[in-house]
């Protein structure tokens, strides 16, 4: 079901980019504008997000996607699990619609996803997920981002005297 898989191959060795870091993936018609449906995405524009800069990672395009309307052809491929197969890795997932199953098979594999109510550019979002990132992130953003609680200090239990 994946076509084609294109990515960036750095000519100097990677840079671990600092953390937090989400790998987020935003389906699309055009790689410029989340503009697609789960089902019916021909692309995935792929990105490292961190709070200062956004990546782009690769582009992964499918040939065989289902219609805007959510429609599929009897053929009996598997499109939804190919597509969450080739996503793995990924943190969040920006669409415009996803059905249950498939939001359930995205969870399932770890990716977070996130519906928008409409078309949005892809730099937009980006720079969303950022302002998210560096402030104070709601609390299914922490979760995905793996940020641990503040530890809480035990210091005022040396203080007593027994």
């Amino acid at each position: 079901m994946l076509a084609r898989r294109l990515s960036l191959i750095e000519t100097a060795a990677p840079q671990e980019a600092p953390l937090p870091r989400l790998r987020v993936a935003i389906a699309t018609q055009d790689m410029r504008t989340l503009n697609a449906h789960f089902g019916s995405a021909p692309r995935f524009a792929v990105y490292d997000v961190t709070p200062a800069e956004a990546r782009f990672v690769e582009a992964l395009s499918f040939d065989n996607v289902s219609d805007q309307s959510g429609a599929h052809s009897d053929d009996g491929a598997d499109r939804i699990g190919a597509k969450v197969e080739a996503l793995t890795g990924c943190h969040l997932l920006f669409v415009l619609a996803i059905g249950g199953p498939a939001a359930a098979k995205v969870v399932g594999a770890h990716i977070h996803p996130v519906k928008l109510a409409a078309p949005e550019p892809i730099d937009s979002i980006l720079a969303r997920v950022q302002t998210m990132m560096a402030g104070n992130p709601p609390p299914w953003l922490r979760k995905v981002m793996g940020a641990q609680e503040p530890r809480r200090s035990m210091d005022f239990l040396d203080d007593e005297e027994t």
